[in-house]
């Protein structure tokens, strides 16, 4: 695979990356109630509806939005945000891995933990090795 196909896959990835995460800002704007539905829906039980749960809810997902739009911004030139290609390369098995804990911890479903954590990772790898070998090292 030439440099060039690296590159466009490695712009693929990211610009599919901030689409996912972007979309994160659709769920800061939920009503409580649809967050409620949704976690009982996905059998998690009953919603805690109280301050901190509902800013916890919103804030994570305004961060995962903003991530979304970090990914677009170098998506556009990867070989000039090189050095950010990879931090959030790393930061991203990073994540997974904490993800994988703090699931673990809070006694998830395994198919929430092994759905979040691992793509998470598996993201972060792909760059890693799309980047290492696209993009001029700054």
């Amino acid at each position: 695979m030439s440099v060039f196909d690296r590159r466009r896959l490695l712009v693929a990835l990211l610009r599919l990356g901030g689409g996912v995460t972007v979309t994160a800002f659709l769920a800061m704007l939920l009503p409580v109630e649809w967050m409620a539905a949704a976690h009982r829906w996905l059998g998690l039980g009953e919603f805690p509806q109280s301050a901190v749960v509902d800013y916890l809810a919103r804030s994570v997902a305004a961060l995962y939005g903003f991530h979304g739009i970090l990914l677009f911004i170098v998506a556009h030139d990867p070989d000039r945000f090189a050095a950010i290609v990879r931090y959030i390369a790393f930061m991203n098995i990073a994540l997974g891995v904490l993800l994988m804990a703090i699931d673990a911890h809070a006694g998830l479903p395994w198919w929430w933990t092994w759905g979040e954590g691992p793509p998470i990772i598996a993201f972060g790898i792909v760059v890693i090795l799309l980047s290492g070998r696209t993009t001029t090292r700054r």
